[in-house]
C-alpha cells in the first residue's frame, strides 16, 4: 500500500521514523512518502519537505508567516493528490494537520492521527474536527483515551513511543547537568541565556547543552559567547538522548523534552518564557482547563517537577531549584515519582501497535 505521513517537528520526525520502520516491517511492499525529517528519510520514507521549513511558534510568529504557511498547505495538497495514498497518517502538528484532515476527508482519503494534538489543553472544540475527519485516533498518553471517549470519539492508547527510545539507550554514568533550551530559535534565545547564568552560579558541576539538529551551532555559540556561563560547558548537537542518558539533573524548556527527560529518570526543572502576547493569549485559552505546562505534571496530575514560568524563570531561581534536583530530598522524591510515571505510560512497542492499526484499516 501507499502511505503518506506528515510530521512538522523534531519529535514528529523521531516518532514518524519508528512508524516508518514498523510499517515497512508490517507491509514489506509499502511505498512511503512524507513531510518530515532526516530520521524518517533514514528509516525509508521519501521525504519531500523538511520540518525545518515548517516550524513557526506562537500566535505572533504564525500570523507573521501566514503566507508561507498557506503556501506549504497548498503544496502538500498537490503532492498528496499526485501520490494518491491508501493511508494518510498525520503525526501531531495540529495547526497544519487538523486542517489537512478536513481537506483530505472531502477527497475521500483514509485518515489516521498518530499522537494526538493537545486539544485537551488548548482547543477542546477541535474534538469535533477529529470526530468528523479522522478514521482512527492513536494516542500515546493514557488519559487521552478517556478524554476522547467523553467527547464521542473512539481512540486507542498504543503506549508511548519514547519508551522504546529509553529502553534502547546505553546505560552510562550520570556525570553532568543537561541544559535543554528547546528546538526553535525563539525558545533558545529566551531560555539559554538564563540557563547559562544559572549554571554559572553552580560552577562546581559539568554542563552539557543538547543542541537541536534543526538549528545551526552558531545559534548556540553566539549566545555562549555573549553570556558568562559555567567554566565546564560542552555543546553537543543532535545527540539529546545521549546527553540525557548521562545526565544527573537537567533544566528543560517546556515541551516534549520534559517527558523525554523524565523517562530517562533525570530530575529536572522545567522552564518557560514566551512572547508576552503569546503567553497572555495562552493563559486566557487554557487557564480554566489545565494546571501545568509540563507533560510530566499533566500526566501525573500533580506537581512532580518544578515549573518556572515567565518572570519566575530567572537565573537565581533556576539555580536554587536546580541545586535541589542535584542532591537532597527533592531529588529523591522526584526519582520515586519519575519511576511511577514510567510505569503509567505502559510498555514499549507503540509504533508497531500503531502500524498494525493503520495497515488493518
Amino acid at each position: 500500500m501507499r502511505y503518506y505521513l506528515i510530521a512538522g517537528e523534531p519529535s514528529g520526525d523521531l516518532h514518524g521514523s519508528r512508524l516508518v520502520s514498523a510499517l515497512r516491517d508490517r507491509d514489506p511492499a509499502a511505498e512511503i512518502r512524507a513531510w518530515g525529517g532526516d530520521l524518517m528519510e533514514e528509516a525509508g520514507a521519501t521525504v519531500v519537505k523538511h520540518y525545518r521549513d515548517l516550524a513557526f511558534m506562537g500566535f505572533v510568529e504564525v500570523v507573521a508567516n501566514l503566507r508561507t504557511i498557506l503556501g506549504n498547505f497548498k503544496e502538500c495538497q498537490r503532492d498528496i493528490e499526485a501520490f494518491r495514498p491508501d493511508r494518510l497518517v498525520l503525526i501531531d502538528y495540529p495547526g497544519f494537520n487538523l486542517r489537512m484532515a478536513k481537506w483530505a476527508r472531502k477527497q475521500g482519503y483514509d485518515i489516521t492521527y498518530y499522537i494526538s494534538p493537545q486539544i485537551w489543553a488548548w482547543h477542546t472544540s477541535r474534538v469535533k474536527q477529529v470526530r468528523a475527519n479522522v478514521d482512527r485516533m492513536l494516542v500515546i498518553l493514557p488519559f487521552e483515551e478517556q478524554f476522547y471517549a467523553e467527547h464521542g470519539v473512539t481512540a486507542t492508547f498504543v503506549g508511548h513511543p519514547l519508551l522504546d527510545v529509553v529502553n534502547e539507550a546505553d546505560d552510562r554514568p550520570r556525570t553532568h547537568v543537561a541544559l535543554l533550551p528547546g528546538s526553535r530559535r525563539q525558545e533558545i534565545s529566551r531560555s539559554l541565556p538564563v540557563m547559562l547564568e544559572a549554571a554559572a552560579r553552580l560552577p562546581e558541576h559539568d554542563y552539557v547543552i543538547a543542541a537541536a539538529p534543526s538549528q545551526d551551532r552558531t545559534v548556540y555559540e553566539e549566545i555562549i559567547r555573549s553570556v558568562p556561563g559555567p567554566p565546564r560547558l560542552e555543546l553537543v548537537t543532535g545527540r539529546t538522548y545521549e546527553v540525557l542518558a548521562g545526565a544527573h539533573a537537567a533544566a528543560v524548556t517546556s515541551g516534549t523534552a520534559t517527558l523525554e527527560t523524565a523517562l530517562f529518570g533525570v530530575p529536572q526543572v522545567v522552564c518557560y518564557r514566551g512572547n508576552a502576547l503569546n503567553y497572555w493569549l495562552a493563559r486566557r485559552l487554557v487557564a480554566d482547563r489545565i494546571k501545568y505546562i509540563s507533560l510530566v505534571n499533566l500526566v501525573m496530575d500533580r506537581p512532580v517537577v518544578t515549573e518556572l514560568i515567565q518572570s519566575d524563570f530567572s537565573a537565581n531561581r533556576l539555580a536554587a531549584e536546580l541545586q535541589k534536583t542535584i542532591a537532597g530530598p527533592e531529588r529523591d522524591r522526584q526519582l520515586r515519582e519519575l519511576a511511577e510515571l514510567r510505569r503509567a505510560l505502559g510498555e514499549g512497542g507503540a509504533a508497531y501497535r500503531a502500524a498494525e492499526a493503520i495497515v488493518a484499516g
